[in-house]
């Protein structure tokens, strides 16, 4: 079995090659060749794409010793040596993301003692686990590293690959457990690490370095970097997603943050109002009701409230009726029964009563439910629960709201 030479361990800007086919596989579907440029996917960066011999090359494949190229159609007989060209544009972008992570996690390490734990590199944007609490990895640190990668970037310094034997590469981020001979790529100054990926030549190739979401993971804090054009996108998408906002605020961008806070306090205060006048409603529906409610042979006045509603307005409305229900039950031999239809789904009930009322709401509707295998409970005095649509009455029957 031949080994496959890796060229881009010494040249990542080679994008076109000629290599000799060494095998064939999978109906001609899977290739094997002497040589080439194309990256598998590796330590988290994902492979290349471009062309072999005119045919598409849809993955690459880390074989250990031999590197399979999976084509999207057979490669035609008789071909013993192909071209290959490398998508330039995808090379170029995994470059950026792939050095830009080095620098990342060198200086978080350097500034902060954080080690990188993971990284994956994404589709629009790529991640860095470090060994850190969420709680200390602070808005102003984040900035903090941001700059000093960018103040790097800006240095352009040499970005250099080089083999050395493990047993005499010193100085490593991270120790490496491979024997025999490592592909080093070293920051200027600032990172030496045993990587096998596709790097740019200097920093300033990297362009700008952009960091953001950051969030809690199992093994620490994961946080959200892009480099490079992925960078200039999506800042560009941020502040056409702020400026359309503060258009639509009538104000400028930097009172956002300001004018948010204060429209959410509004916003606050208006649902403590609304859900005021909603129980002050309530309770004069209730007592308007209960007194057109006459008292059965035990003196309780039975009632019995019910509305059909939207899916959409389904919890608004559940939540009005235990309002109305539990006005209902303020008042002397009270027994409130509601339900809410809502439509294609199932019925919503709230049971309330009033302490000298004779009936324990969450037995009650407990009971009732059981038979038409609906599901609900709660306190004495107030019980909720949901039946089918279709076996409603059977409940309001067991519940002696309806006969």
């Amino acid at each position: 079995m031949t080994d496959t030479e890796r060229l881009y361990y010494t040249d990542a800007r080679l994008l076109t090659f000629t290599a000799r086919v060494v095998e064939r596989a999978d109906d001609g579907r899977r290739l094997y060749l002497d040589r080439t440029a194309f990256y598998p996917t590796s330590g988290g960066q994902p492979h290349d794409l471009g062309t072999l011999g005119g045919v598409a090359v849809v993955d690459v494949i880390d074989e250990d010793r031999r590197i399979a190229h999976l084509l999207a159609e057979p490669l035609p007989d008789g071909a013993d040596e192909v071209t290959g060209t490398i998508d330039a544009a995808r090379r170029h972008d995994h470059m950026q993301q792939h050095t830009g992570q080095h620098l990342l996690s060198a200086v978080l390490h350097e500034r902060h003692g954080w080690r990188t734990m993971s990284v994956h590199f994404g589709v629009e944007a790529s991640t860095v686990d470090v060994d850190a609490s969420l709680d200390a990895v602070t808005p102003a640190l984040i900035a903090e590293a941001e700059r000093e990668c960018n103040r790097i970037v800006t240095e352009d310094r040499i970005v250099a690959v080089s083999f050395e034997e493990a047993g005499a590469a010193a100085g490593l981020r991270k120790a490496s457990e491979r024997e025999g001979t490592l592909r080093i790529v070293t920051i200027e100054g600032i990172d030496r690490s045993a990587c096998g990926g596709t790097h740019v030549r200097a920093t300033g190739e990297i362009g700008a370095i952009l960091l953001r979401r950051v969030e809690r993971v199992k093994q620490g804090t994961r946080i959200e970097f892009l480099c490079g054009m992925r960078a200039v996108a999506r800042a560009r998408r941020d502040y056409e997603a702020l400026a359309a906002t503060a258009k639509a605020l009538s104000i400028a961008i930097d009172d956002l943050p300001a004018t948010v806070a204060a429209l959410q306090e509004q916003t606050k205060e208006s649902d403590r109002r609304r859900r005021a006048l909603e129980a002050e409603l309530a309770a004069m529906h209730a007592h308007a009701l209960y007194d057109a409610t006459p008292p059965d042979r035990a003196g309780v006045r039975r009632a019995l409230d019910r509305r059909a509603v939207r899916a959409a307005e389904g919890k608004d409305a559940s939540e009005a009726m235990r309002a109305k229900a539990l006005a209902y039950a303020m008042r002397e031999r009270a027994l409130f029964v509601g339900v809410v239809d809502v439509d294609g789904g199932a019925s919503s009930l709230v049971v309330a009563c009033s302490d000298d009322s004779g009936t324990d709401a969450g037995a009650a509707l407990r009971d009732a439910l059981a038979t038409v295998g609906g599901r609900g409970g709660g306190s004495s005095r107030l019980a909720q629960g949901s039946a089918p649509f279709e076996r409603v009455n059977e409940v309001l029957v067991a519940l002696g709201v309806r006969s």
